[in-house]
């Protein structure tokens, strides 16, 4: 089955107050060309579920989210994701911070179509106290341990971007870690990959072993080309962060006329194609 779409066609499918799944970690592979596309239409109240980066900052910088999901919103090289560090200090929004491991099961429960899995992630740590809603279970069995009881956290719909990807959805990274892209796709609804490249199903394995076959077409409903599509966050092989592109985005953060002008230069364009135009003027400068 061909799965082919575009952009416009993914962000279509979202509606306002809808729970998105952002796959990635960090400042690396975060499918940006689909958070850049969320900004060119008028969606709101969304809950979003990551393991943060710029996908969070951008979206609640624009005034996009109600509340976050997160297990750490960072910039890599940049500790503290400036702009959902300010959205929160302001309580534009909700913050749910949970231990990493915690974030991973929930993800999985729901991708199993569970309403918990136990866990000893959290246990111990304030995580329990800044989220009065978690149960702790006991172990019916003769060790009798307590553990915690990680609700399932279903999604509405699910991005990810991987390396490479073939027109059925069978999806593949290039780099060092998958991260958690599959677990997001099984807790979804609906569930997009954006890639680096569309190639043939029989040219995956020519850029990797099978372990990098992370994604396979029953995970996915959509996918499209888009070549930069993680910038400026990394996407190795095929590129590294761009890092002077993120200290300017960064900076706009301290002050509400420079995040304008950003907003305006590279977010208030019609296409992604614009944007990379202005990404390459601002480099060729």
């Amino acid at each position: 089955m061909d799965k082919r779409t575009t952009p416009s066609e993914v962000v279509a499918e979202l509606r306002d107050g809808m729970t998105l799944g952002i796959g990635g970690w960090g400042s690396r592979r975060k499918p940006m060309a689909l958070v850049r596309e969320i900004l060119r239409t008028p969606l709101r109240d969304l809950t979003l579920v990551t393991y943060g980066g710029p996908d969070a900052g951008l979206l609640c910088a624009a005034g996009r989210v109600r509340k976050v999901i997160y297990g750490f919103v960072s910039l890599d090289s940049i500790p503290l994701e400036p702009h959902f560090r300010a959205a929160r200090q302001r309580g534009d929004i909700e913050a749910a911070e949970l231990d990493e491991g915690m974030l991973q099961w929930g993800l999985y429960a729901a991708g199993l179509r569970l309403p918990f899995l136990p866990t000893r992630a959290g246990l111990g740590t304030d995580v329990m106290a800044v989220n009065p809603h978690l149960r702790l279970v006991r172990s019916p069995y003769e060790d009798g341990e307590e553990l915690v009881a990680m609700p399932a956290i279903p999604l509405d719909a699910a991005i990810v971007h991987m390396n490479r990807a073939d027109a059925a959805g069978n999806a593949q990274f290039l780099g060092p870690d998958p991260y958690f892209d599959d677990l997001f796709l099984m807790a979804a609804k609906r569930r997009f990959v954006s890639c680096e490249k569309l190639v043939e199903t029989s040219d995956l394995l020519k850029g990797g072993s099978v372990h990098t076959l992370a994604i396979h077409r029953g995970l996915v409903d959509g996918v499209l080309e888009t070549p930069g599509g993680a910038h400026f966050t990394e996407c190795p092989p095929d590129y590294g962060r761009d890092e002077a592109f993120q200290k300017e985005y960064a900076a706009t953060a301290k002050d509400p006329d420079a995040w304008q002008r950003f907003f305006e230069r590279y977010l208030a364009v019609d296409s992604e194609a614009e944007y990379q135009r202005a990404v390459r003027e601002r480099a060729d400068a």
